[in-house]
C-alpha cells in the first residue's frame, strides 16, 4: 500500500480533531502527503504540527468549507504551489439536533451551507482535475441519519446529509476513469460532535474513510458504506 500512496496527495476538510485528526494520520501513515484543512489557522496549524512530530507529511491550509472563496482560495494556493490533490476526504460538518418546528432557518441554512454546499464546493475545485489526470478518490463522510433506508436524523443535520448524499450519486456518475466517489457513515463517535458516551473511537470511525481513500482501481463507486459494508441510501 505504501507504494502505492507515496506519491498521493489527501486533502482533509476538518482535519484539526476528531474523525478528521485520526483520517490525516491514519493516511499520512499510509505514506500519503496530508494537506490538513481546518477554519481556524490556530487550530489547524496546531494540529498538523502535533503530526509532524510523530514524523508524518502533513502541512496545513485555511479553508471555510462554508465559504466559496475561501475554497477556491485554496485551490489555486495548492495549484501555485504544484500539489494535485488525489484523494478528497469531505469531513467538516454541522450537528444541528432541533426539531422539526422549532428550528429556525439560519440554522438549517448554516447545515445546508456545511454539510452540503461545502462538499459541493470542494468537488466542483478538486475533482475535475482528478478526471483530467485518470485518477482520484473522493470520501463523502456522511451520516446513517441522512438515509431513508435507516431513518431520517434531525432535521437540518438529516436534510443536509441526504443531500449530501446526493450529491455523492452526481459526482459518481460525473467522473470517469479511475476516478471514484463514495459516502460512509462513521457511525456514533467519541469526539467533541459526538460526545464522550459514543460507543466508537475515531480510528475506529476511520477506518472505512481510509479504505474508501485507498480503493483499488476495482473499487466502488457511487456507494454508501458503514464498516466497509453497504447500506441503505
Amino acid at each position: 500500500m505504501a507504494e502505492e500512496t507515496a506519491t498521493r496527495t489527501a486533502l482533509v476538510t476538518g482535519g484539526n480533531r476528531g474523525i478528521g485528526f485520526e483520517a490525516c494520520r491514519q493516511l499520512a501513515r499510509l505514506g500519503l502527503r496530508v494537506v490538513l484543512t481546518a477554519r481556524e489557522p490556530e487550530r489547524g496549524e496546531e494540529a498538523a504540527g502535533a503530526l509532524r512530530g510523530e514524523g508524518l507529511a502533513v502541512s496545513f491550509e485555511e479553508v471555510d468549507v462554508g465559504d466559496g472563496g475561501s475554497v477556491e482560495a485554496c485551490a489555486r494556493r495548492l495549484s501555485e504551489a504544484g500539489i494535485e490533490v488525489d484523494v478528497l476526504v469531505n469531513n467538516a460538518g454541522v450537528y444541528p439536533t432541533e426539531g422539526v418546528f422549532s428550528v429556525d432557518e439560519e440554522t438549517f441554512r448554516r447545515a445546508l451551507e456545511i454539510n452540503t454546499l461545502g462538499p459541493f464546493r470542494t468537488c466542483r475545485a478538486f475533482v475535475p482535475a482528478m478526471v483530467r489526470r485518470g485518477y482520484g478518490r473522493v470520501v463523502n463522510v456522511s451520516s446513517g441519519g441522512g438515509s431513508f433506508g435507516e431513518g431520517i436524523g434531525p432535521v437540518a443535520y438529516g436534510a443536509s446529509k441526504a443531500a449530501q448524499n446526493a450529491l455523492t450519486v452526481k459526482v459518481a456518475g460525473a467522473v470517469r476513469g479511475d476516478v471514484k466517489a463514495n459516502a460512509m457513515c462513521p457511525g456514533w463517535v467519541r469526539t467533541e460532535m459526538g460526545g464522550s458516551g459514543a460507543p466508537r473511537s475515531p480510528e475506529q470511525a476511520a477506518d472505512t474513510l481510509v479504505w474508501l481513500a485507498t480503493l483499488p482501481a476495482d473499487g466502488p463507486n457511487g456507494g454508501f458504506f458503514r464498516d466497509r459494508q453497504p447500506i441503505p441510501w
